[in-house]
């Protein structure tokens, strides 16, 4: 029920933004009709799904690699919470920095090919993951952890064995939260310099006053996120059956 509502409100959307465009007279290049973002998709279907398939595989790494960084990040952390307090405020002023600042400089030192798309994606993953993991490994009950220091087991024991398990909801929480994000990573550094891929796509056509192919790539880095997130939500349900929670809009 909640898909078929909004599915009826995109269609809505859709038939707004058709109307507006033609009843203000504007030029395709100034804002395009949605009949004119769907004929240059399938005009252009073929280039575009070579595009996509570029940015695809970009997006996939990164998240791959950013979350699997984020958990150690997380579990080392709490593992040494020494470290812990010196390392993260590194780590947020990493994360303060805009994205826009950190991609001309990895496009500096890994070059235009796909390492330093990967290299972007990574730096906006992991702190999600790693945020909301070693929030989870930081929030286990108290009287757990207390009856467990009653047995013989060690700080490792307890670590991997009570702390991580009842932490896997938080990592599943922001695995969705990261998942969506890939894709911005991908893009700005495709934005900053590559020779391929969906954000080139965006700053070829630009130049060209190709608005309707700008909007063409948007839609498909759309798919390409809500698919993620369906993906990451799927893949995530066995890490705490218990606590599973999904967005009523996916229904």
């Amino acid at each position: 029920m909640q898909t078929r509502h909004a599915a009826l409100g995109l269609f809505g959307v859709l038939l707004l933004w058709q109307g507006a465009v033609a009843a203000a007279l504007l030029p395709l290049y100034v804002l395009p009709t949605p009949a004119a973002v769907l004929a240059a998709l399938w005009r252009q279907r073929a280039f575009l799904l070579d595009q996509t398939t570029v940015t695809l595989g970009e997006i996939v790494a990164g998240l791959v690699l950013g979350s699997l960084f984020g958990a150690a990040i997380a579990f080392l952390l709490a593992a040494w919470p020494r470290l812990g307090r010196l390392a993260w405020p590194m780590l947020l002023v990493l994360q303060a920095f805009p994205v826009f600042v950190l991609a001309p400089i990895l496009v500096l030192w890994l070059g235009f090919g796909m390492a330093s798309k990967v290299a972007m994606t990574v730096i906006i993953i992991f702190f999600p993951v790693a945020s909301a993991f070693a929030d989870g490994l930081n929030r286990t009950p108290q009287d757990i952890v207390d009856a467990a220091a009653l047995t013989p087991a060690s700080h490792w024991q307890i670590l991997t064995q009570i702390r991580v398990p009842l932490a896997l909801p938080q990592l599943a929480t922001g695995l969705r939260v990261a998942a969506p994000l890939a894709p911005l990573g991908a893009v700005v550094g495709e934005w900053v310099g590559a020779s391929g891929g969906l954000g080139f796509v965006m700053v070829q056509a630009n130049a060209r006053m190709q608005s309707d192919m700008v909007f063409a790539a948007m839609v498909l880095l759309a798919i390409l996120a809500v698919a993620l997130r369906l993906l990451i939500d799927r893949l995530t349900r066995p890490f705490a059956p218990w606590a599973r929670t999904r967005p009523p809009v996916f229904d």
